[in-house]
């Protein structure tokens, strides 16, 4: 089953519609879509879409609502079909400077409404929208997230981030969720990324989690975590309170200690073990997500480039977890990330570990050679992933009990071919390097 997930951060909907053929020729199962709640029309920028105005209404830069429906058509309606993920904004709601900063959409939206009833009922998801969704009573009035607070669960969940007016779980509130949810289920939506997650409290997640109908969808949370605090403050209880997936924030560390200089690869052997992962069932790997480049805050969490690509091959050749590959149109403003993340869905090395990992889905993974610089291991006798990430040659020599025998593999990402034959076989990896063996 191809399940490797497309974000395809700040595309507009017709970008992706017009480059479906290729999505759907590198293997990709779905695609994550950026918010699609109503944001400012004329903000171009990537944070307006995670700053929504209003649920009822589906419109901003990045196209409307009959795109969208246009963009779900054509992913259900080609071979192979393609399911489509929204990224959902329900922790709060825009931070605008004007006099009623608590109403929404706001006095001078519901004008533009009243201005414009063709576009609007035309974008309309659902609902009145002569009159307004929210007033200051479905806000909280806890102050700002500052200093020790950011690891404090209550401080995270109640107060605002970053000036963003925080909602309420109340019951109007709640309400409205879950009326817009059903309406983009109505749409034809396949699952939701729910962003900020850990902000949100277990109410506002049971609201959607608990419903029969919404629990067919494929759902899964950014829990933000950077430390083993972290994962014991939000993370764990996450994992308790809902069935929903995660980000795989303690495998995506565990990553970028093994490939930093002094770190290991045997830490990605077994990381599940050592409680470095998630279970298998509830991960979302990645080894880039939009709020690392975009963030100072989190810019050191980048991998060096080369990193990048084997940390790519590890999360696309191991077993376990829907893999999540960020791909942009250059909207980071810092020079040396020009042209990193674009195209990326479509790169020659990316496509390659795709079709490795589609090609082994199901199949066991057991470790053939571990050190701290080389790790090696097989999925079944279908596939050998290799990955050095030293200056130098490595040699692996191990056991070839599992793999075909004689058995010949082709390495997708470099197109060498090898026979594998006897008790033992010896394997050369250059430096720097990641080899995906398939068998033939």
């Amino acid at each position: 089953m191809r399940n490797v997930t497309l974000h395809a951060f700040n595309w507009q909907y017709t970008d992706i519609i017009n480059n479906l053929e290729s999505i759907r020729d590198a293997g990709y199962g779905a695609v994550l879509i950026p918010p699609p709640l109503y944001s400012e029309p004329n903000g171009d920028q990537w944070w307006q879409r995670y700053q929504p105005k209003d649920y009822r209404v589906l419109l901003s830069h990045l196209g409307g609502k009959k795109e969208l429906e246009q963009l779900i058509a054509a992913c259900h309606g080609g071979t192979p079909q393609l399911q489509v993920y929204a990224d959902l904004v329900i922790n709060h709601m825009a931070n605008e400077d004007r006099t009623d900063h608590f109403d929404f959409p706001g006095t001078a939206e519901l004008e533009r409404y009243k201005k414009h009833p063709d576009l609007y009922e035309e974008n309309r998801l659902y609902g009145d929208l002569s009159e307004k969704l929210f007033s200051w009573f479905n806000f909280n009035d806890a102050g700002e997230i500052e200093g020790d607070e950011w690891s404090d669960r209550g401080a995270v969940q109640y107060q605002n981030l970053s000036g963003l007016p925080d909602l309420k779980d109340s019951d109007w509130v709640l309400q409205q969720q879950h009326n817009m949810v059903d309406a983009l289920i109505e749409m034809g939506f396949d699952g939701f990324r729910i962003d900020a997650i850990k902000h949100i409290t277990e109410r506002m997640i049971d609201n959607l989690a608990d419903d029969p109908k919404f629990k067919k969808r494929f759902w899964f949370g950014e829990v933000l975590t950077g430390s083993d605090h972290d994962e014991d403050t939000f993370l764990d209880p996450f994992l308790r309170e809902t069935w929903m997936s995660a980000y795989d924030f303690p495998l995506f560390q565990t990553i970028r200690e093994a490939f930093s200089f002094g770190g290991s690869l045997r830490t990605l052997a077994q990381p599940q073990h050592q409680d470095n992962s998630l279970p298998w069932n509830r991960a979302v790997t990645f080894v880039v997500n939009h709020d690392i480049p975009h963030n100072d805050g989190f810019r050191f969490w980048l991998l060096e480039r080369q990193d990048e690509h084997l940390a790519h091959a590890y999360i696309l050749g191991r077993d376990g977890g829907v893999p999540l590959i960020y791909s942009d149109h250059n909207e980071s403003h810092h020079e040396q990330d020009y042209d990193r993340w674009l195209d990326l869905y479509k790169r020659p090395d990316i496509t390659a570990m795709i079709e490795f990992h589609n090609a082994v889905e199901g199949q066991p993974m057991a470790i053939l050679y571990e050190n701290d610089v080389l790790l090696v291991f097989r999925r079944g006798d279908q596939g050998i992933v290799a990955i050095n990430k030293s200056g130098s040659n490595q040699w692996a020599d191990f056991n070839t009990w599992g793999l075909k025998n004689p058995g010949q593999y082709r390495d997708l990402i470099h197109r060498y071919e090898m026979t594998v034959s006897g008790d033992r076989f010896s394997l050369l990896i250059p430096p720097r390097t990641a080899q995906m063996w398939l068998a033939e």
